[in-house]
Formats: C-alpha cells, sequence, structure tokens
C-alpha cells in the first residue's frame, strides 16, 4: 500500500529581518479568501499557527514565530492580523510529496528465521 503522495499548500513571506510560513488547505480557498474578506481564516489556513524559518527559505526547518517576533515585523503580535498580511503579500507554494512503495521492515524484527 502507498504512503506519502500528498500535497501540501503554504504560503511564504519574506520579511525585513526573517521569513515567514503558514499552511494553507488549498491555493483556491486562498484565492476565494482574496476575493471576498467574509470567508472566514478557518476555512483557509491549516492550523493557526506562523512559522518562522530564520532567513533559510521555505524549505528547511521551521521553528514558531513568537509574538516579539511577529511584532517586530508586522507591528502587532495578533497572530490573526499577521496572517491576513502573510495570505495578501506572500508567495503561495505547492508541492507533492512523493509516494513511497516497498517493504516495511525486510529484517521482519523478532520473526525473521534463524
Amino acid at each position: 500500500m502507498p504512503r506519502g503522495n500528498a500535497s501540501q499548500s503554504k504560503v511564504h513571506y519574506q520579511g525585513k529581518e526573517d521569513d515567514f510560513v503558514i499552511y494553507i488547505d488549498d491555493v483556491q480557498s486562498v484565492q476565494k479568501w482574496k476575493d471576498d474578506r467574509s470567508i472566514p481564516l478557518a476555512q483557509v489556513v491549516s492550523g493557526f499557527k506562523i512559522f518562522i524559518t530564520h532567513k533559510h527559505g521555505a524549505q528547511n526547518a521551521y521553528d514558531g514565530a513568537s509574538k516579539q517576533t511577529l511584532e517586530n515585523e508586522f507591528g502587532t503580535s495578533n497572530e490573526d492580523e499577521c496572517m491576513i498580511k502573510i495570505l495578501e503579500k506572500g508567495d503561495i507554494q505547492e508541492t507533492e510529496t512523493s509516494e513511497r512503495q516497498g517493504p516495511k521492515n525486510d529484517s521482519m524484527g523478532s520473526r525473521a528465521a534463524h
């Protein structure tokens, strides 16, 4: 049974001091939200968490952004307002994870013939 094979969408915002990333449900939901701001953020973002990349781009390890970091970059520590700014000014990135196939445990652990 294949594992993986899922798409992952995010918005990457390059700030003055750091880069910020938020995960979104899909690209279409962001486009709909940009056209109609009455759509709640909960229908656009995948979890209300803003990540920071420490200027290592959108492909590396992330840490959660502190309130002080948000305050320094966006002028507010309100995560909803920061997410709106990231969605408005950030670049949407969509990645496809490749499907993984093959045996799960070749050695079969303690069930292997001795």
